[in-house]
């Protein structure tokens, strides 16, 4: 798909934040049809419809910060979101051809698996169906041909972890990845080998079966007494491994990626040493209203060659206490 350069997005390595502007003019449209059609904070442009195809899994309420972002966009953009989800990657790339078949306006996608979306969303595109990547792709968007790609670099978040865990005296970590082929998970702990000063090692655990998860690491910890920091890749993974922690009888300590209000409260409390947050809410929302912007004003956020960053931001006790209250409220 082409893209006019626009003025490129300057973010940052690490903690960026980059927020896309709004408008309400109509691209193509009769001006009288759509300029200054604004009330009430909601967009006045033609009704549309965008499909958002992610790969969560079931029961993993990350998605739902990501989903309730989306709806809010929509809400504003006067759009109709149909949202769908599955973890198998062929399967869910039979749902984004729904949405082509559906003759949908835009596609949100996530490429956990990009290969098993690469001809679909060549598909969407072909289609002239403008579609965007969050999330997970960061390094397949361009290629694959996506207007946009919004979330955080994987690689470098880990990195940052890692980096952070060298000054807490840990000297042996354990990163646990509940899903075993996720481009996104595998890059978080490459990327946290890649920061650490010690040793780190890779379990991987059934990330749909919480109880499985806790005997896994329960039994891993037993077995090496020498690890002294768990890291998982998730909220509910992180509140599991501190069970699995006390179990054990061990002193290992537990840093995550990700947030939700239940970890918020295990920060305050020192259960959870800290949590590395890419804001899911804002990924839904800014790849809701980019589809919205694109069709309405052919804006591209990024300039349609940088991808826009929405972390990683570390959430510990030292600023816990700003972020519970959004936490709670299900946008952080």
């Amino acid at each position: 798909m082409n893209r006019t350069p626009l003025a490129i997005t300057a973010v940052a390595a690490v903690a960026a934040l980059t927020l896309a502007g709004c408008s309400s003019a109509q691209g193509g449209k009769k001006a009288e049809e759509t300029a200054g059609d604004v009330s009430a904070g909601k967009a006045g442009t033609p009704r549309m419809t965008v499909a958002m195809v992610t790969h969560a899994p079931a029961g993993d309420t990350f998605w739902d910060t990501i989903r309730k972002g989306a709806q809010a966009a929509a809400a504003k953009d006067n759009i109709e979101l149909i949202y769908s989800s599955d973890e198998n990657a062929g399967d869910q790339a039979n749902l984004v051809q729904n949405a082509i078949d559906q003759k949908v306006d835009g596609i949100a996608v996530t490429l956990a698996k990009p290969d098993a979306l690469k001809a679909v969303v060549a598909k969407a595109e072909k289609a002239g169906i403008p579609v965007v990547g969050l999330n997970a792709g960061l390094d397949e968007w361009k290629g694959q041909g996506l207007l946009s790609f919004f979330g955080q670099d994987e690689s470098v978040s880990g990195q940052a972890l890692g980096t952070k865990l060298n000054g807490t005296g840990a000297e042996h970590t354990l990163c646990v990845i509940q899903t075993q082929g996720d481009v996104n998970l595998e890059q978080r702990c490459a990327g946290v080998k890649k920061g650490f000063g010690g040793t780190t090692d890779t379990l991987y655990v059934n990330g749909t079966d919480m109880p499985s998860v806790k005997s896994t690491i329960t039994a891993k910890l037993k077995q090496d007494p020498s690890i002294d920091e768990v890291v998982t890749l998730g909220a509910p993974f992180a509140l599991t491994a501190v069970e699995s922690v006390a179990e054990a009888g061990g002193k290992a300590k537990v840093a995550t990626f990700d947030l939700n209000k239940e970890l918020v409260s295990g920060i305050k409390s020192g259960a959870i040493q800290f949590a590395v947050d890419q804001q899911p809410y804002l990924q839904g929302y800014l790849a809701v209203d980019a589809l919205w912007l694109y069709r309405t004003n052919g804006n591209f956020s990024g300039g349609g060659e940088q991808p826009v960053l929405t972390g990683p931001a570390f959430v510990d006790k030292s600023n816990v206490a700003r972020i519970a209250e959004f936490a709670v409220k299900g946008t952080r």
